[in-house]
């Protein structure tokens, strides 16, 4: 049995969060926007959604991700 501990983590970081909050927006903004009967609106928020997809990978990539080189984890 091993003594070793490695934390997982949970994801928290800028590139996490930011993905997360655009594509909650975007889900809200397409649920609403069904209801309403909108599809083109419907369609626009499924863009944003990938869009939100595209930038918390840009930002993985530029270090803002778990283990970047621009992002110090706080401690608890």
């Amino acid at each position: 049995m091993s003594t070793e501990s490695v934390e997982p983590g949970h994801g928290h970081s800028p590139a996490a969060w930011t993905a997360v909050i655009i594509m909650l927006i975007a889900f809200t903004i397409g649920a609403v926007a069904f209801f309403f009967d909108a599809p083109i609106i419907v369609w626009l928020s499924a863009g944003l959604a990938v869009i939100g997809l595209i930038v918390g990978w840009i930002m993985k990539r530029a270090g803002y991700g778990v283990g970047g080189s621009k992002y110090q984890p706080k401690g608890h």
